[in-house]
């Protein structure tokens, strides 16, 4: 009998659906298909009575006949149970009545920040990002938020080492536990901030007291060395940090009954794709 396999792109879904507890509220934004084929996949699985709000076209529960490339595309109306402007959204999440969303970014610091903005400073700007697309408004409001991001590892260009999970970002966009403003409770904000980091090498929640982002599981081909060796700053280490638990066959055959084009892995480098593990 041939050995069933699991890519990485597939173990990244099913650690984003993790995150998700059942009898809440779940949003994702523009460009989110990783976190839109998660959130499917916890309805289906773990989550039956959580609330899917599709993106912007804010389909409340969507059953479309196929999972598209874009998030934002008609399919993800159809098969709705109800529907809601996006304006309602944010006025849900001022509430405190959205529980939990998805965000990524450029780059992402110690403390959850993320820059979707620009690389560089106002008046020297190297690279011009998309926007933030309201994620600084619900980053504030949603009471928690998973980071998503397949690309922690580091990128040598030159004789320079190009990270992803920085230090500190060049300009925050969308606001994490610790700003150069203050932290959520001076700020006022609503939400609690992220409370997990999903990345193609390790899982990551937030130290209760530093609010630095602390590892928590590794996937079965990395090592603590390989997360600091690719992370500019040094994250706390939880002391029972592990393997991550493997999704089972059935997990894996319903993510790809759920997005058989593959659309959450079209944000993979395609060296990562290359990774494969036994379930």
């Amino acid at each position: 009998m041939s050995e069933f396999k699991a890519t990485i792109d597939e173990l990244f879904v099913y650690n984003i659906s993790k995150t998700i507890k059942d009898k809440t509220v779940m949003f994702h934004g523009v460009s989110s298909p990783g976190p839109a084929v998660a959130m499917y996949f916890a309805k289906l699985t773990h989550a039956k009575d959580a609330v899917y709000v599709g993106g912007v076209t804010s389909a409340i529960d969507p059953n479309p006949p196929f999972f598209p490339t874009s998030t934002n595309d008609w399919t993800m109306m159809q098969g709705r149970t109800a529907m809601i402007t996006i304006d309602k959204l944010f006025d849900m999440a001022q509430r405190g009545e959205l529980d939990r969303s998805f965000f990524s970014g450029a780059q992402v610091d110690k403390y959850g920040n993320q820059n979707v903005t620009m690389i560089g400073r106002p008046g020297k700007v190297k690279i011009k990002l998309p926007g933030g697309a309201g994620g600084c408004n619900l980053s504030g409001d949603c009471i928690n938020y998973t980071i998503w991001t397949p690309n922690h590892r580091a990128r040598v260009k030159g004789d320079k080492k190009m990270f992803t999970l920085v230090d500190k970002v060049d300009f925050v966009t969308n606001v994490g536990h610790v700003t150069p403003f203050g932290t959520r409770q001076q700020l006022k904000l609503v939400g609690n901030g992220p409370d997990w980091v999903v990345t193609e090498l390790g899982v990551f929640d937030f130290d209760p007291e530093s609010k630095i982002m602390r590892l928590r599981y590794l996937y079965p081909d990395t090592t603590v060395q390989m997360i600091l060796d690719n992370t500019e700053f040094k994250p706390v280490i939880h002391p029972d940090v592990r393997v991550m638990d493997m999704p089972t066959k059935a997990d894996i055959e319903l993510i790809r009954k759920i997005d058989p084009l593959r659309a959450h892995a079209n944000e993979f480098p395609p060296k990562e794709l290359a990774r494969e593990f036994v379930i």
